[in-house]
């Protein structure tokens, strides 16, 4: 079993290139949730969907989020009558939402709801919210205290950035079935996420960060850091908001008490070179994921760095 921690756009591109590569039921998905946002009272779970719809084929590779070929009449029929329209929902994305907050609101966990979601969608891999328990990003800005979807969509990212925090982390647990995954994979990869918020909100879970740190399989992660930039979004700016160092240093560093192997830009090859004289081992490779190719390349590569019978596996053919 392949365990994977991810969340946002770069998360999905990489388990869309897991998925080519190996099978859908050797793959565990634990997703972050910070980002889940109530929107027109209903209960929307962004990088969880964003992980359902990828494995189901459905994902938008235009936006990197929602449903391919959606329509968006319901968002302006409600912008029409004065409700808020900054967060792009779409017609069948919001299929989804008015579902899950549907079994939510007759008792259902959160895990329980996304194994609906995702039997309904024809799902074989097994997708674990990282907690039931409502942990939320929040962003600290001369603005205002903000959302993380306050902060990266309605507002673009483009506020200073004074500090990150998760509130209600130290009171949530991890979702059933969260611990024991980590404890038995086989391998342990992290996403191109952002670390602060994306991956970081996993980790302020009490017990996942010391699961990690306990588990006998190698934890690999894949850099969303090219030299002092972000791939894409606002992870440098959040990483420097928390005192981290917006570099390859600064991801393991984060990661620091956990990590086995980071995969990293071929660029960055001098300072992989610093790094790999320590404990962790640095792995250089083109790691931006622009085609299905690169994708599945990056999930090969990231696997046989964790177990090396994976170096042989072969592109499935890309859709």
């Amino acid at each position: 079993m392949i365990v994977v921690l991810t969340g946002g756009t770069g998360g999905a591109k990489f388990v869309d290139g897991l998925r080519r590569v190996i099978a859908p039921g050797e793959l565990t998905i634990i997703v972050n949730t910070g980002d889940d946002h109530e929107w027109w009272g209903l209960y929307v779970s962004p990088d969880i969907d964003s992980i359902a719809y990828v494995l189901a084929g459905m994902l938008s590779s235009e936006r990197g989020w929602g449903v391919r070929g959606d329509t968006f009449h319901c968002l302006r029929a409600m912008k029409d009558l004065g409700e808020p329209s900054w967060f792009s929902v779409g017609d069948r994305d919001l299929a989804t939402h008015l579902l899950r907050t549907k079994l939510l609101a007759q008792g259902r966990t959160l895990s329980e709801v996304t194994q609906t979601i995702g039997s309904r969608l024809g799902l074989n891999t097994r997708i674990l919210p990282m907690s039931d328990m409502r942990v939320e990003t929040r962003i600290d800005t001369p603005a205002g205290d903000l959302s993380f979807e306050e902060y990266f969509v309605q507002r673009w990212y483009q506020d200073p950035v004074n500090s990150v925090r998760f509130a209600g982390a130290s009171e949530s647990e991890p979702a059933p079935g969260v611990l024991d995954a980590i404890a038995s994979a086989q391998a342990v990869l992290l996403a191109p996420s952002n670390p602060i918020t994306s991956i970081g909100p996993i980790l302020a879970v009490p017990g996942i960060r010391e699961a990690l740190a306990k588990t006998s399989a190698p934890v690999v992660a894949v850099s969303p850091i090219i030299g002092r930039n972000a791939v894409s979004g606002p992870a440098a700016n959040l990483m420097a908001a928390q005192g981290f160092d917006v570099s390859i240093a600064g991801v393991a560093h984060v990661y620091c008490d956990f990590l086995d192997v980071l995969l990293v830009h071929d660029s960055d090859a001098e300072a992989a070179r610093e790094m790999g004289r320590g404990a962790l081992q640095v792995y250089c490779a083109d790691i931006l994921m622009r085609t299905h190719e690169d994708k599945s390349r990056i999930a090969r590569t990231a696997l046989s760095l964790a177990c090396p019978q994976f170096a042989d596996l072969s592109v499935a053919e890309a859709e």
